[in-house]
């Protein structure tokens, strides 16, 4: 049982519940540039564990200890809480897929169906091999990752000028920044904003990422799924996405070579117009 209190948020949008779970070190609104586009869906978000406006939470076995099999409970619990209505569309993007899936698999009379931008779920690793986080660049990244600025415009003129920001949409940066950091003051006083997803937090739950064991699990999926991808790139989560599509029983697989692995804040438009066309395939007898 979660002992988390997690934050969910109302993005908008009157008809079929759909509900968003979002990347690593992003949160909830990040998906509002999407949500606009939709406003014939009823779209909930809500924040990870150590995201957004959630806390850590007592759950995890140490304080500096993240399991994804928690974020995938976690995702099932908001599921459950939705599922008042009706079955739910999960829409996940990186982690957030690894979370619907999680969730899927632990309770698929929640979902009507799930669309997944390059979901985080791995192989399990060789015999001998490397264990994921003491090379993990996008750990090494994060940690490295600048936590506070004089304001949010700051942050957002910062963000924009530079990858992988650089290629969102000028609503997907405000939307990161205006909800991903919270405003306060430095140690001399001055005003500042500062992540509410640390960067430690977001560097662990990178580390922990190639380590749960849902990739064995994938053909036991009871739902219908479109797995979407940007261009397959070495080394990048899209070079095993069509793998991972291969392993669940009838999914679509659903290649976007002109975006990357940040789609849904590069191409909005277009991720809510795959969100519609999914809700109404999956929703009509």
């Amino acid at each position: 049982m979660s002992r988390a209190h997690l934050a969910v948020h109302d993005l908008g949008g009157d008809g079929p519940t759909t509900l968003y779970a979002h990347a690593t070190g992003f949160h909830a609104h990040c998906w509002t540039p999407v949500t606009a586009a939709l406003p014939q869906l009823h779209n909930i978000g809500y924040d990870a564990r150590g995201h957004g406006d959630t806390p850590v939470g007592p759950d995890w076995a140490a304080s500096d200890h993240v399991d994804w099999d928690v974020y995938g409970h976690d995702c099932a619990l908001v599921a459950h809480s939705l599922s008042v209505d009706g079955q739910v569309l999960g829409v996940g993007h990186s982690m957030g897929g690894a979370a619907l899936v999680m969730a899927a698999l632990t309770a698929p009379e929640l979902f009507c169906g799930l669309v997944l931008y390059e979901p985080i779920v791995m192989p399990p690793l060789e015999p001998g091999a490397v264990p994921v986080g003491g090379g993990n660049h996008l750990a090494i990244g994060a940690r490295k990752r600048r936590g506070s600025f004089p304001s949010f415009e700051a942050a957002i003129a910062n963000y924009s000028a530079k990858p992988p920001m650089d290629i969102f949409t000028p609503e997907s940066v405000e939307a990161y920044v205006r909800f991903g950091f919270r405003p306060g003051h430095d140690a001399d006083g001055n005003p500042n904003v500062t992540l509410k997803c640390s960067p430690e937090h977001e560097a662990r739950t990178y580390e922990a990422g190639g380590i749960h064991q849902t990739w064995e699990r994938l053909g036991d999926l009871a739902v219908p799924v479109w797995v979407v991808c940007g261009l397959p790139q070495v080394g990048q989560p899209s070079a095993g996405t069509k793998t991972l599509a291969e392993r669940i029983p009838g999914a679509r697989y659903i290649e976007l070579d002109h975006l990357g692995h940040f789609g849904p804040m590069q191409a909005p438009n277009e991720i809510a117009a795959l969100v519609s066309e999914a809700s109404r395939a999956f929703r009509t007898p």
